[in-house]
């Protein structure tokens, strides 16, 4: 049976690009959607699936964000850094690697801010339910001494001073990118400022959409994201940016 997902004559709706644009280079069309890396559009630079975004071409020619990246054809993948996204759409790289004319949804860049703020709020939020989760200061850090912690969760717009104390210097991956009041409305409070998420599968899940959400937030970095070792003393990883609202 024939996807429903198949080229279909556009609409007027929204922005249409065309392949005009000659500064993209012909080495980003034409890579099968195999193994685990994934090239960049823009960039040309390749990156681990998981953490890149992918957008799908809809039958009406809209280019759709598909944030758990199970749309079928062909995608189009670009880098989950700062600048990004806006040189897609700028540049008109989707019809590129499309090779057809596509609508670009004026809002898209609001879309996938949207998309990965939900899909990281529904994360935490199994976590929370399945008792992968902690939250509050002194909960939360009895899990991190005790060395149960895969990934610390702190609020953007938490004091600096305090999520510093909190960590005290371990070597353990932290994301800030939520507000207070929206990681209190996960976890059944008016404020939440700390949060460990018990190593596993799921607390990998979260921190690549933290990753991909503070790539394209409107929030710059605050930090530098390095390499965790288990085990390895070193630089204690955080990125931050408050999730657009």
């Amino acid at each position: 049976m024939k996807s429903s997902w198949l080229p279909a004559p556009i609409g007027s709706r929204g922005r249409t690009a065309t392949l005009t644009d000659p500064a993209i280079d012909d080495a980003t069309e034409g890579a099968p959607e195999e193994g685990p890396f994934r090239r960049c559009l823009v960039t040309r630079a390749q990156g681990r699936r998981e953490e890149m975004l992918r957008f799908a071409i809809a039958p009406d020619g809209r280019v759709v964000f598909d944030a758990t990246a199970t749309l079928p054809g062909r995608g189009l993948w670009l880098s989950a850094a700062p600048g990004v996204l806006h040189q897609a759409v700028r540049r008109g790289v989707f019809a590129r690697g499309a090779k057809r004319a596509v609508i670009v949804p004026p809002d898209l860049e609001d879309e996938v801010k949207a998309a990965l703020t939900r899909r990281l709020t529904d994360l935490l939020g199994l976590a929370r339910r399945s008792g992968a989760a902690i939250s509050g200061f002194e909960k939360a850090r009895e899990w991190l001494q005790a060395g149960k912690a895969g990934l610390v969760v702190q609020a953007a717009d938490g004091s600096a001073e305090e999520r510093a104390r909190f960590t005290g210097g371990r070597s353990v991956p932290v994301a800030a990118v939520l507000s207070a009041a929206s990681l209190g409305k996960i976890f059944g409070r008016e404020h939440t400022v700390h949060v460990v998420i018990a190593p596993g599968r799921l607390a990998k899940m979260i921190e690549s959409e933290a990753r991909r959400l503070q790539g394209v937030a409107v929030g710059e970095t605050s930090g530098q994201l390095v390499p965790n070792t288990a085990g390895t003393p070193g630089p204690r990883r955080e990125w931050t940016g408050l999730e657009h609202e």
